[in-house]
């Protein structure tokens, strides 16, 4: 009857490696309340390091005997992301990493350091450059002076010079890279290097660098990339055990450390094929055959070395065996040990194997509830609603831009988020090449084409207008775009729709009279005390020789239809109404002809509307009743009242917590900001 043998065995068939953490850590808890003196034995690092993670919540230190990776310590990594900006070109997101991490300016005043970066970050969110540089730096601190700044540029300038090109003597890659990592952790006037060679990871790491200095002589020339990876590498070697007392029972062991170890209990973590044994090392260089011959090491010496560790280690008075049934990528595949002790227990049914097998796991189920109970959140949230804010109607927005009536239709609450609370979406930390940067270019080139554009007794001819259209564009995407992948895409796409672009140019009667040129309009007939302004910047407005207007607008993307037009994308209605309203001092009161969107994306097309007798003016009252409506106290800001499409975000759907509520529940108005100081 194999019942009582495995007794004091427990499977735990976790369905995460969180759960088999958890599950793992809750064990070792309660060894250490009952005083038993357990260990933790798997060749698995990233599952000791998340057990490490979970014991922390209680206060239990266990005693790792492999300690902390050196690449992982504040050293480590601080000396890697100096290594790389000597090799690489400087990021705002590798900037911002440097000048962050706690050894930076650590001999100096940290707090007014970390204050310069936190406004260099606002800074550089906004306005950029991708590419950060020294100019950019100086130019920076010219327009935001604060004591002490001009220093701290001066010293910031110092240590993001260019990337170093071209091959060099080992020695003087490792001698740059030291005295380029003190200067950064010292900052403008420290001295010592810092923090950064102090405490047990400082003092290794210090070591560390000490035996490549005195073999780089060796090293021969390489590439500041070479010496980054030859770093990393030699940096992997280094194992940080700090000076601190850990749990005395509580043990965490590599297979090595168990053979001549023993613990009242042992849980064996990682029970997974590739980790229990490991998957052997590729060989790219030598077959089977030629390791045996020149007596190398076969790779099944090492799985008969893993099976020993799990032999010995299972015959512990009290066993925990967990393996997690998927990783981050697939399905896991059970240790082949494991595999055989299940086929086994499965097969003696006469000595009621089964039964025990099923013994084993519900222990493990005891043990993953108990993680789940652990995880779960006893105090029920209830989902939030719909939200339509109604703020106080004196909160309220007394003047928008033409381009935010589309969004006051579709997605009142982010007028609200934006306009009332005065929210706006941070700009990312690595900028990139997006749609609204290629917009913004795009705009750039037409408007300086069509404002360069001289008056001729005839037209211009097409195979000048190319030429100078694409010079233009060649001027501002090498201003404007640094990467250089993006430059050249974006330089094709527009030679591709140049000629579809000029030969609707020539046909154009009109001449252009203005071009991003701002004005705005007051909307008259709203309820008693209540006012409003409607602003725009249109892209271009051409007088016509019948003395009307043509009002155009440049898309990127797809141009919005007809149908679209009417009910939501109502700029250029809205813009012809404001000319006719003589809300453009440049043009005064002129009726309008035409409205055109001009579609520039890689299928080029051209959206043109007659105004139609009324046309503008049922626009504008429209516009009208919808600034109306919102002036009153029971009308809230709706939550995606109308987006065009349900999959594309919103820069505050995390504000209104989208995906507690679907698109088919109602609002829920609240009145906030009146009483009680809300």
């Amino acid at each position: 009857d194999v019942t009582g043998a495995t007794r004091a065995i427990t499977l735990v068939e976790a369905p995460t490696p969180r759960a088999e953490a958890l599950a793992i850590a809750l064990r070792l808890r309660r060894a250490a309340e009952d005083g038993v003196t357990a260990a933790l034995i798997t060749p698995d690092r990233g599952l000791t390091r998340q057990v490490t993670a979970a014991l922390d919540r209680w206060g239990i230190l266990p005693d790792d005997s492999a300690g902390r990776p050196l690449p992982l310590s504040a050293p480590g990594r601080f000396l890697r992301h100096v290594a790389a900006l000597r090799h690489q070109r400087l990021t705002i997101e590798a900037l911002l990493v440097l000048l962050k991490h706690p050894l930076t300016h650590s001999a100096g005043d940290r707090g007014a350091h970390l204050l310069h970066t936190r406004d260099l970050e606002l800074d550089l969110r906004r306005k950029g450059p991708a590419f950060p540089d020294e100019a950019g730096l100086r130019r920076w601190a010219a327009r935001r002076p604060v004591e002490g700044r001009a220093r701290w540029v001066d010293w910031l300038a110092g240590v993001i010079a260019e990337p170093m090109a071209g091959a060099a003597p080992l020695a003087e890659h490792v001698a740059q890279h030291l005295a380029l990592a003190e200067r950064i952790a010292n900052g403008p006037d420290g001295t010592g290097g810092g923090a950064l060679w102090q405490k047990a990871a400082g003092a290794k790491a210090r070591e560390v660098v000490d035996d490549l200095v005195a073999e780089a002589a060796h090293g021969g020339t390489m590439t500041a990339a070479d010496h980054d990876a030859l770093l990393g590498a030699i940096l992997q070697g280094g194992v940080v055990r700090d000076a601190v007392t850990p749990h005395p029972r509580i043990m965490i062991w590599g297979t090595l450390e168990a053979r001549v170890q023993g613990a009242e209990l042992v849980i064996l973590g990682g029970l997974n094929d590739g980790v229990w044994p490991a998957a052997p090392t590729p060989d790219p260089w030598l077959n089977r055959k030629m390791r045996h011959d020149v007596g190398l090491l076969l790779p099944e010496r090492q799985i008969g070395l893993s099976a020993h560790d799990y032999q010995q280690a299972v015959n512990a008075p009290e066993v925990m065996i967990t393996r997690a049934l998927r990783d981050a990528e697939a399905e896991t595949v059970p240790s082949r040990w494991l595999n055989r002790l299940m086929n086994l227990l499965g097969g003696l049914g006469a000595q009621n194997g089964p039964q025990a097998l099923a013994g084993m796991r519900a222990r493990g189920r005891g043990w993953l509830d108990l993680a789940a109970r652990l995880e779960a959140d006893y105090t029920p949230v209830p989902p939030a609603a719909r939200p339509a804010p109604r703020p106080p109607v004196d909160a309220r927005p007394t003047e928008l831009p033409v381009t935010d009536i589309k969004r006051l239709i579709r997605d009142p609450y982010a007028i609200y988020a934006k306009r009332i609370l005065r929210l706006r979406r941070l700009d990312p930390l690595r900028p990139a090449p997006d749609a609204l940067l290629r917009g913004s270019v795009l705009h750039k080139i037409i408007e300086r084409f069509v404002r360069e554009r001289r008056p001729e007794p005839l037209p211009e001819p097409p195979a000048k207008a190319r030429a100078r259209l694409m010079a233009i564009t060649a001027e501002v995407l090498a201003a404007e775009i640094p990467w250089p992948a993006a430059r050249r895409l974006w330089h094709a796409r527009l030679d591709r729709v140049a000629d579809w672009f000029l030969a609707l140019e020539a046909t154009r009667p009109g001449t252009p009279v203005l071009i991003e040129e701002a004005g705005g309009v007051d909307l008259a007939g709203l309820p008693s005390g209540q006012r409003f302004r409607l602003t725009a910047k249109p892209d271009r407005i051409d007088l016509d020789p019948d003395g009307t207007l043509h009002v155009m607008d440049y898309k990127t993307g797809t141009p919005p239809t007809v149908a679209q037009q009417e009910h939501f994308d109502k700029q250029l209605l809205l813009e012809a109404a404001m000319a006719e309203r003589g809300a453009f001092a440049a043009l005064g009161p002129l009726p309008v002809s035409r409205i055109t969107y001009i579609g520039l994306g890689s299928t080029p097309k051209e959206v043109s509307t007659e105004m139609t007798e009324g046309l503008a003016d049922d626009a504008w009252v429209d516009l009208g009743k919808l600034i109306g409506r919102y002036g009153r106290h029971d009308q809230g800001y709706i939550a995606r009242r109308a987006v065009f499409e349900e999959r594309f975000p919103g820069d505050y759907d995390h504000l209104a917590r989208f995906g507690e509520w679907e698109m088919s529940d109602g609002s829920v108005p609240e009145t906030v900001g009146e009483g009680d100081g809300e």
